[in-house]
């Protein structure tokens, strides 16, 4: 495991939360790789200070593809007893921020990428490392349509957010929104006569609960996850400038979580009806009631099929008969909408390490990781 904790020593000193440039990682995944051979394109964003790399070894085809994002989330407001960006080994543990998510399995792909340019490969090994995932799979959104121009669409693609090791064929999809409510000002002492924002807001959130519920009871059903249904989730209300006037404005920030097999067409629908009864409902008295809805961010569910090659490859490179379907997001559906079949599998647990002080992978979890691709590349070579 030399290899994989030296590069995980390097990427972990690199300062990627989200809000940073990710060009200093970037660059040194980029001369990594081309030192060894494989065929490198940067995708940058149109600010110029954040990009991505499609990369390939091997001869021309299909192969096989590893997704990883550089980006991790902030440690401010966190009690860290561990410097955050210095990889700190005690134990089995190696602490760190984003050793679990992902640069763990970022720095065990990158240590294959060093062993597979000594192999006469028989198919393309393929990497997909992005940026801005942390932040609603931003980078991968911008990067997707180049991977066909670039490298190719592989004929199976690992995801390697943290799963324990175990392969993953499901999670759900996420919609943020944001909901502007327009009330009418006045002073607090004669506030029936105005609309208050934030009762609008309320009235609407109330709505949202309505079809909360209505999910739960009626909804579409995958009994794999812990909480089987679609949920909505209010995160954020904020409204008012001073107890004495009545607020003609409020923000309403809140999110859908959905089934993959549920239609999302049909839940926006829903959601805008629920709108549009908070307005309804404040219509007699004040005809002018208003929320605009705007959707901030998106990425699509996973459905994998069982039966589908790359789970049985997957499952074998793991060796686990266990399948299973994560709570969180990752950027697997945005593959799987390309028609690639798509796995998430990957060291550490989320639940326990990810976006927590001191976050840690443990060295049994790399361990696995790097054996998991040292049957793959056999697999490629084979």
């Amino acid at each position: 495991m030399t290899a994989t904790l030296d590069i995980l020593d390097r990427l972990v000193a690199f300062d990627t939360v989200s809000r940073n440039s990710n060009l200093g990682i970037i660059a040194f995944i980029e001369d990594f790789l081309r030192t060894r051979g494989f065929a490198v394109h940067r995708i940058a964003d149109d600010s110029g200070q954040k990009a991505g790399l499609f990369a390939a070894l091997g001869p021309a085809g299909q192969g096989l593809m590893l997704s990883a994002h550089t980006d991790v989330v902030p440690v401010q407001g966190q009690s860290w007893s561990k410097p955050p960006f210095r990889l700190t080994r005690e134990g089995d543990r190696l602490y760190g921020r984003g050793t679990t998510d992902m640069k763990g399995f970022l720095a065990s792909a990158l240590a294959l990428a060093d062993r597979a340019a000594g192999r006469a490969l028989k198919e393309p090994l393929k990497l997909a490392i992005s940026y801005d995932e942390e932040i609603g799979c931003l980078g991968i959104r911008r990067m997707i349509g180049h991977l066909a121009p670039t490298i190719g669409l592989p004929r199976g693609c690992i995801v390697g957010e943290p799963t324990g090791m175990r392969v993953a064929t499901g999670h759900k999809g996420k919609a943020a929104f944001r909901a502007l409510c327009h009330g009418e000002s006045g002073h607090s002492a004669l506030a029936p006569h105005f609309l208050n924002a934030l009762h609008l807001a309320a009235d609407f959130i109330s709505a949202l609960r309505g079809l909360q519920e209505e999910l739960a009871r009626a909804g579409a059903r995958d009994e794999a996850y812990d909480i089987p249904y679609s949920t909505l989730h209010v995160g954020r209300l904020s409204g008012g400038t001073a107890l004495n006037i009545v607020p003609d404005r409020a923000v309403l920030d809140f999110e859908l979580r959905h089934l993959a097999g549920e239609p999302v067409d049909a839940l926006l629908e829903r959601i805008g009806k629920a709108a549009r009864e908070a307005m309804e409902r404040q219509a007699p008295q004040f005809p002018n009631a208003r929320i605009e809805l705007e959707q901030i961010t998106a990425y699509p569910g996973l459905d994998t099929d069982p039966a589908a090659p790359i789970v049985t490859l997957s499952r074998s490179l793991a060796g686990t008969d266990r399948l299973t379907k994560v709570p969180f997001g990752t950027e697997a559906g945005f593959f799987s909408q390309l028609g690639i079949p798509t796995v998430v599998c990957g060291p550490g647990c989320m639940e326990g390490q990810g976006h927590k002080p001191d976050e840690y992978i443990a060295l049994s979890q790399l361990a696995a990781c790097d054996g998991f691709m040292d049957r793959l590349l056999d697999r490629l070579s084979g």
